[in-house]
């Protein structure tokens, strides 16, 4: 079983949505290719932004990043900016 859930992590990244925006992350999917992108770049050598992770393996490290805040999901658009 994941912990955080799927439900848990998307109510964190949602959390700084006004009411009557659109949720930055809807499904899913969008928080299992966030993770895994973060966990990638965590492969490749940047430095973790949680300590004290029970299982230091890079996608672990990335949900609990991701739960904490210390990562953002960013929109197409405010990619584009």
């Amino acid at each position: 079983m994941l912990h955080p859930s799927y439900s848990d992590l998307m109510a964190v990244v949602n959390s700084d949505v006004e009411p009557g925006e659109q949720p930055v992350v809807q499904s899913r999917y969008s928080i299992v290719y966030a993770t895994a992108k973060r966990a990638r770049q965590i492969i490749a050598g940047e430095q973790p932004l949680v300590k004290n992770v029970k299982n230091n393996k890079p996608l672990s490290v990335a949900i609990e990043e991701l739960y904490k805040s210390k990562v953002k999901i960013v929109g197409d658009e405010e990619i584009s900016e």
